[in-house]
């Protein structure tokens, strides 16, 4: 197979931070994807229905006249979040999801949530609006091993929350483990999972092994190949709970290559050859239309994208940095300077 066409793609995790940063990476989205989950943890934080619609219309105004390109908004969960709020902005049709960071779990998640109990009348108001929970799932212990603390949220958090909440229902991002994969075949149709390209692609020695390779460095961490190797059996087996979601994290140079250097991978330029890469090498790619362009809209109740997008083998260099306002705020895509089988054409 020289050429595969599918629907178009959406990306159900998805950062496209703000100002000048935003204006940078916001087109190697919107040139693939036909919808993005916009995550909400920005400086300050998107924590009401009002900031989330003034964000969606930072983004919009930074769009062509004919692009398609749809932003899901979400509004970020925290101890004081207003389920009248979040209510209203899911009825007018501006919020897609909650998003749910424990806080100090990753970037600019200090604002996040301390504890369940404090949010459960949000919670209550979600499972009666049917309305997406999306939670980065670990916890922050500090004696949790750090690659421990995605198996033990499950176990921990998200397992009792789910009984407690009957009727909630839960995206677990960005999985990492065999016991994530293992934990949305378990809630079949109530929890669903995205999936990066960098742990479907890398496990912990591609970041540790010869030097620290900073750019490789997000949260949930890179794990075990055996974890790697279950995520890649989940995502080609066409199975509904699990689907796209690049979790396209875009730092600066400086601040990735730095002496406590930031979480996140930048991937938005290439991230569907990335996927169709992996599932070629697992002899899948009939089931790379499911994963990236009909499960996640399934799982969310919207209709799957009218059209199409094709990719074609062909041999593209990844380019080594795209520069936001100047060399000294450049970014540098996940893959940098490496030459990937295949192209969107």
């Amino acid at each position: 197979m020289d050429t595969l066409t599918l629907h178009r793609p959406d990306d159900w995790h998805l950062h496209l931070r703000d100002g000048a940063m935003l204006a940078a990476v916001l087109p190697d989205s919107a040139a693939i994807m036909g919808r993005a989950v916009v995550m909400p943890n920005l400086v300050p934080p998107v924590v009401t229905t009002a900031q989330a619609a003034a964000y969606r219309e930072r983004i919009r105004s930074l769009l062509p006249p004919d692009s398609r390109f749809e932003p899901l908004m979400t509004v970020y969960l925290t101890d004081q979040s207003d389920p009248q709020d979040i209510e209203a902005g899911y009825v007018d049709g501006v919020l897609s999801a909650v998003k749910l960071y424990p806080a100090g779990a990753t970037t600019n998640s200090d604002a996040g949530v301390t504890t369940l109990g404090r949010v459960g009348r949000v919670l209550e108001r979600l499972e009666r609006l049917g309305m997406p929970l999306l939670v980065h799932g670990e916890v922050t212990d500090p004696d949790i091993d750090i690659f421990d603390r995605e198996a033990v949220f499950l176990d921990r958090v998200l397992a009792p929350l789910l009984a407690r909440h009957p009727a909630l229902r839960v995206v677990v991002e960005h999985a990492t483990t065999s016991q994530a994969v293992d934990f949305v075949r378990a809630h079949p149709g109530r929890v669903g999972c995205t999936v990066t390209p960098q742990h479907l692609l890398l496990n912990r020695n591609d970041l540790l092994v010869g030097g620290i390779k900073p750019h490789l460095y997000c949260l949930p961490v890179l794990k075990r190949a055996a974890h790697q190797q279950a995520l890649i059996a989940a995502v080609t087996s066409g199975e509904p709970g699990f689907f796209l979601g690049t979790d396209s994290a875009p730092h600066t140079v400086h601040r990735k290559e730095t002496a406590v250097g930031c979480a996140g991978c930048y991937s938005a330029p290439i991230a569907l050859q990335l996927y169709a890469q992996v599932f070629d090498q697992a002899h899948a790619l009939d089931k790379l239309d499911a994963f990236a362009s009909l499960n996640g809209p399934a799982f969310y109740g919207l209709p799957a994208n009218r059209d199409t997008v094709t990719l074609e083998r062909a041999w593209v260099v990844v380019p080594n940095r795209l520069e936001i306002t100047g060399p000294a705020s450049a970014v540098r895509p996940l893959m940098a300077g490496q030459t990937l089988a295949w192209r969107v054409r």
